[in-house]
């Protein structure tokens, strides 16, 4: 038998049992392992520490597998995600330092500018959906902040 440490494409980390690495290959080919919090087939393995047995009257050590990175990002990114992540992060980083938070009022605050109650500036706020659509229907251009794993810690 053999453990893996698996990620699901959302995130999620958890660990199942194999027959053998074979096993596990033919497994998550025909997609017959899932993600138990949100059911996903895409999964993959992740980093883990290996078990060494001890021997004889040697102590036996710990063995400690890695946590998950705090923004519950995939262990092992592709570099191309790596830099797609610390642009989205570099471009809300700079909405939220260049920009006035206007928190719920966003819509009634969008709506002022755009009929020129208000003089123009940049703001970011929230809105619902339907809000954000409304605004859409008005000709109001409005965009969500990108939003990555970790900030919704």
């Amino acid at each position: 038998m053999i453990r893996y440490n698996l990620r699901c494409d959302k995130g999620h980390a958890f660990e199942s049992w194999f027959q053998s690495s074979g096993a596990y290959d033919s497994q998550v080919k025909r997609k017959l392992v899932t993600c138990p919090q949100c059911g996903s087939a895409k999964v993959e393995k992740a980093i883990m520490a290996p078990q060494i047995g001890r021997k004889g009257n040697q102590r036996q050590q710990e063995v400690v597998t890695p946590a998950a990175p705090a923004d519950n990002a995939p262990l092992m990114m592709a570099p191309q995600e790596v830099e797609l992540r610390a642009k989205l992060k570099e471009l809300r980083d700079h909405i939220t330092s260049n920009a006035d938070n206007v928190g719920e009022s966003f819509p009634t605050e969008a709506r002022a500018m755009h009929y020129g109650d208000k003089e123009h500036r940049p703001i970011y706020g929230e809105a619902s959906l339907e809000e954000a659509r409304a605004l859409i229907d008005e000709g109001i251009e409005v965009a969500p902040i990108p939003v990555l794993p970790g900030d919704r810690n």
